[in-house]
């Protein structure tokens, strides 16, 4: 039997429709299966991270998350065990050049204030100094007065002695002295700068970093000089260079230099560099898409179950909504001053001005309302030399340098672009 034009016309249009419908359908199981994913990996990750309560430690609690401003603290251990006190796998040691899990504390080498304010306003990211010499409001142990970082240690130690001797057991006691060491380091900072309230923090071991650098590896990052330590096992040229999750260890753990060169390389530059590779990381995170990336994600969760702990407050959903939208650009870092270098009881200490920074701090989380558009990017140094950083803008019409200079930790460090530090 013939068939006529018309008629094959019909069909070829019926094939296509049913073609579309078969796409359609495709795309929509797809997006069942991934929001199926999303909400299982919400569940398994909610029921896998560790928690503390923070309640009423610092005073009211905040708004819910993104309906008005938050201060998060961020925690950075140098413990070498997991949030269960377990060693670390040998080659992670290896990788960090951290020996073993009897080396090291439980201090907080990283403490930064992430205040993310009101109506998608900047974000201001407020580094504060490790060896700062501040009061313990607990004093635990008797002890009144120390550098910051020691705060956690201090009470974990003194939760795990009261604890043992009223015959807890080990794996609980030391549970509850995490969560003990916790709520102390969060008060400990907020009475330190100035009474602030602390709605969330998140807590993470060295492990957890390098993890984490190993699943979005290989992150860039620039320097002004070339470096070397090998205490840290940083050995870097000046300029512009890509690192693995070793390497990135070793750039955010590095406070010295040890080549015959006279590049005088302090505790500050390594907070810098903690501010410049938490930008390096999230110039990276957004590239990779590593938000709608299900594998990279369920890997980061992985992560976190083992070397992360969160408040019980804080949402896993929201603060990734946060964290995507801080990827763009939106928050600055700032460091904490120091008035001078002293020895207290034999310790190399920061010795601050308490007053002058909670007035910096106040300011910085209640700014003027602008009347104009900030510059475009910081006040940068000139740079010199072969794959050196682009220096700043100059002049009326000129672009946003590819790579900001800093050369000290005194200026702002602006988030969007892949700053140069030392």
């Amino acid at each position: 039997m013939m068939t006529s034009p018309q008629h094959a016309a019909r069909r070829r249009m019926y094939r296509r429709r049913r073609w579309t419908v078969g796409i359609i359908a495709v795309i929509v199981l797809a997006l069942i299966a991934a929001a199926a994913f999303v909400v299982i990996t919400y569940a398994d990750a909610n029921n896998g991270i560790h928690r503390s309560s923070i309640a009423g430690i610092t005073g009211t609690s905040g708004p819910a998350q993104n309906t008005g401003e938050s201060n998060i603290l961020i925690m950075g251990l140098d413990s070498r065990v997991d949030e269960n006190g377990n060693p670390f796998p040998q080659a992670i040691y290896d990788q960090i050049h951290a020996e073993d899990a009897s080396v090291g504390g439980y201090n907080t080498n990283v403490l930064m204030l992430i205040h993310i304010p009101a109506n998608g306003g900047k974000a201001v990211g407020i580094s504060i100094p490790r060896d700062d010499y501040v009061d313990f409001p607990d004093s635990p142990d008797g002890v009144d007065k120390g550098k910051i970082k020691e705060a956690y240690g201090d009470a974990m130690d003194a939760s795990m002695k009261k604890l043992t001797n009223q015959g807890v057991a080990r794996a609980d006691a030391y549970q509850q002295s995490r969560s003990a060491a916790r709520q102390s380091t969060i008060k400990t900072v907020s009475a330190f700068l100035g009474g602030v309230r602390i709605d969330h923090f998140v807590e993470v071991t060295m492990a957890a970093f390098y993890e984490v650098a190993q699943a979005v590896q290989p992150i860039t990052v620039c320097l002004n000089h070339a470096t070397a330590d090998t205490f840290s096992g940083a050995d870097f040229p000046a300029g512009v260079q890509q690192l693995n999750a070793a390497q990135s260890m070793a750039f955010v753990r590095q406070r010295r230099d040890t080549t015959s060169s006279d590049f005088d390389m302090t505790d500050l530059d390594r907070t810098r560099r903690q501010q410049a590779f938490m930008v390096s990381l999230a110039v990276k995170l957004k590239q990779a898409s590593t938000f709608t990336d299900f594998g990279k994600l369920q890997k980061l969760i992985d992560v976190a179950k083992k070397d992360v702990a969160l408040d019980d407050k804080l949402d896993l959903l929201s603060f990734a909504q946060q964290a995507q939208s801080l990827a763009g650009g939106n928050i600055s870092f700032v460091t904490l001053p120091i008035d001078h270098f002293d020895t207290i009881d034999g310790q190399s200490v920061n010795v601050v001005d308490v007053d002058a920074i909670r007035a910096q701090v106040h300011d910085l989380l209640n700014p003027p309302t602008p009347t104009a558009a900030p510059s475009a990017s910081p006040k940068a140094s000139s740079s010199s030399g072969s794959g050196s950083a682009s220096s700043g803008s100059s002049g009326s019409g000129s672009t946003p340098a590819p790579h900001p200079v800093y050369t000290d930790s005194s200026s702002p460090l602006q988030s969007g672009n892949i700053p140069c530090v030392n």
